[in-house]
């Protein structure tokens, strides 16, 4: 059997440790240090070091990958794998295990490498993305392919949807890696097609401006960050209120109205905003520091008519 290490730090990483753990020897979990959650700033460990401790496995926590090499070195791995780590790995890392690192990579790279590669792909309208396997070395995301699978991005689709597919599409992909890997006959392609990034996403980048933004373009973003990571779309009121907007459509009807009016009120469905081009159905919200509401519940405490000017 193999003996791996883990690398990885959020929820998402999750479902990947524990087929690790059944498929292999887990010698060790590598995970960020723990962090202080809630008002009380307690400090708390993350999902994967929670998970690793429920299933008996020997975790550590670094602040700095690199003071630990030697360790993870002494554990004699024949391989790790690494998903949302959220550190970069330099050579002496990549090598600490015998044959290397794999990670999992929620895109058909080198299709969006980078930090939030589900999220661009929702923000870019795509209609097919999937998961690929590939063996670490000091570049971005620029390794050599080991396994690749993709699926449809359907219209309904937003992150809170797409994440749950993906980690399901990785588990299959993982398991033929391992499979290969452990048949002495591991896959080592070159990447190949367009390079596109999916850098950090900035806090700017989340506020809607209906000026400037289609309604397209516009439920996209809220698409992208509808599993708010980092942050949900916003929008900001004639009279300053912040809007967290969770849910919308894209409707193709163009109105004489200013960008940031409303031009229809359906108290079943929510409100109608005219965008640059395109009108925006605003579905679900979340008013500041209110519970997130339908837009209907939302609308029962404002009073709103067709042709009031609402968004900046």
């Amino acid at each position: 059997m193999l003996k791996t290490i883990f690398f990885g730090t959020p929820q998402v990483a999750v479902p990947f440790l524990e087929i690790l753990n059944r498929l292999t020897q887990v010698v060790l979990v590598v995970s960020q240090p723990d962090r202080p959650v809630g008002r009380g700033l307690k400090l708390t460990p993350c999902p994967v070091k929670q998970k690793a401790l429920e299933l008996g496995l020997e975790v550590i926590s670094p602040e700095k990958l690199k003071d630990n090499v030697d360790y993870i070195k002494a554990k004699q791995a024949d391989l790790g794998l690494a998903v949302a780590y959220g550190k970069i790995f330099r050579k002496p890392a990549i090598e600490s295990t015998r044959l290397g690192l794999i990670n999992i990579h929620f895109s058909l790279l080198p299709a969006y490498r980078g930090a939030a590669p589900v999220q661009y792909a929702l923000f870019n309208g795509e209609q097919k993305t999937g998961v690929s396997a590939f063996w670490i070395d000091e570049g971005l995301d620029d390794g050599l392919i080991a396994a690749q699978d993709s699926l449809d991005i359907l219209p309904q689709d937003d992150a809170r949807t797409l994440f749950p597919k993906l980690i399901d599409l990785g588990i299959n992909t993982l398991k033929k890696v391992l499979a290969d890997i452990q048949a002495g006959n591991p896959v080592k392609n070159p990447q190949q097609g367009q390079i596109t990034l999916a850098p950090i996403i900035k806090k700017e980048q989340t506020l809607i401006n209906f000026k400037d933004m289609t309604a397209v373009k516009i439920h996209n973003l809220v698409r992208g960050l509808a599993a708010a990571m980092p942050a949900y779309a916003k929008a900001i009121t004639k009279d300053g209120q912040l809007i967290q907007i969770i849910e919308t459509e894209a409707i193709s009807q163009q109105t004489q109205q200013q960008p940031g009016t409303i031009t229809a009120i359906e108290r079943n469905k929510g409100f109608f905003v005219q965008c640059k081009q395109g009108v925006l159905l605003i579905k679900t919200l979340r008013p500041s520091g209110k519970n997130i509401m339908t837009a209907a519940a939302y609308l029962n405490g404002r009073k709103l008519s067709d042709g009031d000017c609402f968004f900046e």
